[in-house]
């Protein structure tokens, strides 16, 4: 087998993904083939063409009877004087924030540690041409937030609509599906895809059906706030717990849940919050569009990371990037208060005091515990982050001398004229990758090369045991893996690789982590929090997968 490989490395990351900070402006932030099953395949070309949706459709759509928190609206102007504003970390949860506080005519200067932008949403072309991305990356139709910002940058064109089902592939080849194309929706919609699904078998599908009867999902069905509020109160206990408990059954959690919960929160369904996974059931069960997948049509540092950036330079904004934060720098005040007088940056052997009237700390799980000066661990409001920890994730790129997820026809498998494969996050069960996908095919713009074949890109999850492999072994494991999913792919060659390794990415969304996430407004009164593991509504699981 001929590979040549590329490595990275990240024990934390500077910045993280979340929804936008409260800071100043008073808001938180083609078909599946199935081989052998020509009754299935009628069935598919039917539903194919019963649920599309374009980005206008799904952000109105979203916002009506949701959760009050879930979408906050836009913010007021803000009337007060213009500040100067210091953030920390270039990720998605930090140019958000700048896009916010631009908008509201302040000044803004963005560090990043990092050679390029976009936290765990980044994405940079190595030596050889090659895109390298920190993960998968999919958006759920509830991302409406994300979508907004989208739209704002001139980013909303860079989606592309998969098909409205949620794919598995099991060991052999075979095909299981989760469809939500049907000619009603919610929760129609969502009924039909669960009492049709051939990824269970009749037994589990109607335990299934019971424990999702008897969950604050129905509720959300009339009162939305009221059964998101019986949802946190689920924090404490396990989805697997809940569910067991609710009548599921063990296969069940092993053949669905278990893949669904790792695409998710990179961890199991034994140690996935139960609010968690219901916050996502809530959503899907209660809007049409929310189970509705979008991939971006190239590498995120083009089509997502990069919009954003040109919007924030445009309006006036900087980007500093290789300067690290050493120290947070602060006074007490006579009256008690506690206020931030500045920032020591290095880049190199350069050092400098970055000085601002206001500062945002947009970082991930471990950055914020190592830019967080020792003292302020006095406060319980601190002292909870270090209860918080990140989840190792390992990415996979495979690139490939055919086309490995074309199930139908070994002839088209092999010609590497055009693209031919499955169109969709695909999830699996059988494999150390929870889920996966093919992006010459789901995001061609920058991944389809001609005359090559499929780029699959696969999250191991949970990434601890691969952690320590050296990048030969983990690829083997990987690419042995995938050729028994898929029989098929025998004989096609790996002919380039790449490992990214990310030592604590996503925060462990466990079960009773909830309460120690922090609000993004601090008890100092020039320092703000953004990030995915801050207090929000939504899960921190959104944006990556």
């Amino acid at each position: 087998m001929a590979c040549s490989s590329a490595s990275l490395s990240y024990p934390g990351t500077s910045a993280a993904g979340g929804n936008r900070t409260a800071f100043l402006t008073g808001s938180g932030p083609g078909g599946v083939l199935l081989t052998g099953r020509q009754r299935v395949l009628a069935q598919l070309r039917f539903r194919k063409a019963v649920i599309r949706s374009d980005l206008d459709t799904n952000v109105s759509d979203m916002r009506n009877n949701a959760p009050k928190g879930l979408f906050p609206p836009e913010p007021e102007h803000y009337r007060g004087p213009k500040l100067k504003v210091a953030i920390i970390g270039a990720g998605l949860a930090g140019m958000s924030t700048a896009v916010e506080l631009l908008d509201q005519g302040h000044e803004v200067d963005i560090y990043e540690s990092r050679s390029f932008i976009g936290g765990k949403v980044g994405s940079f072309v190595d030596k050889r041409g090659n895109h390298i991305e920190m993960g998968l990356h999919v958006f759920f139709g509830c991302y409406n937030n994300l979508f907004r910002l989208m739209k704002k940058v001139g980013a909303d064109k860079n989606l592309l609509v998969k098909d409205h089902t949620h794919t598995f592939v099991n060991k052999g080849g075979e095909i299981g599906e989760l469809d939500f194309r049907f000619p009603v929706g919610a929760p129609l919609h969502g009924i039909n895809a669960f009492l049709t699904t051939n990824q269970l078998k009749t037994y589990d599908k109607a335990r299934n059906a019971v424990a999702l009867a008897l969950s604050p999902v129905v509720r959300a069905l009339v009162d939305p706030d009221g059964a998101l509020q019986d949802i946190r109160d689920l924090d404490s206990i396990s989805f697997s717990s809940w569910f067991l408990s609710k009548g599921g059954t063990r296969t069940s959690i092993q053949r669905m849940w278990d893949p669904v919960a790792y695409a998710l929160g990179f961890i199991d369904c034994d140690n996935i919050s139960a609010r968690c996974m219901l916050t996502i059931f809530a959503l899907f069960a209660t809007k049409t569009e929310a189970s509705l997948l979008r991939m971006l049509k190239g590498s995120p540092d083009v089509y997502l990371s990069g919009p954003i950036k040109k919007y924030i330079m445009d309006k006036g904004g900087r980007f500093h990037l290789r300067w690290g934060c050493r120290e947070v720098l602060y006074e007490n005040s006579p009256d008690g208060d506690t206020y931030v007088t500045g920032l020591l940056m290095s880049k190199a052997t350069e050092r400098k005091i970055v000085k601002a009237d206001v500062y945002v700390a947009a970082c991930d799980v471990p950055g914020i515990k190592r830019l967080l000066p020792r003292n302020w661990r006095e406060w319980e409001f601190f002292d909870n982050i270090y209860e918080l920890v990140g989840v190792p994730v390992v990415t996979v790129q495979l690139r490939y001398n055919g086309w490995v997820t074309e199930l139908q026809d070994l002839e088209r498998s092999r010609q590497l004229r055009r693209a031919a494969g499955l169109d969709n996050l695909l999830y699996t069960p059988d494999a150390d990758f929870s889920c996966f996908a093919d992006l010459a095919i789901a995001s061609p713009e920058d991944y389809y090369i001609e005359g090559q074949g499929s780029l699959l890109q696969c999250v191991l999850t949970p990434g601890d045991p691969y952690m320590p492999l050296p990048n030969d072994e983990i690829i083997n494991r990987v690419s042995k893996q995938v050729l028994a999913l898929f029989p098929s792919s025998q004989g096609l060659e790996v002919t380039w690789s790449s490992v990214v390794k990310i030592g604590q990415s996503l925060y462990r969304e466990g079960p009773g982590k909830d309460p120690f996430r922090p609000d993004q407004k601090t008890p100092v009164k020039n320092f703000f929090l953004a990030g995915s593991y801050t207090k929000q509504v939504s899960i921190g699981l959104i944006l990556m997968i």
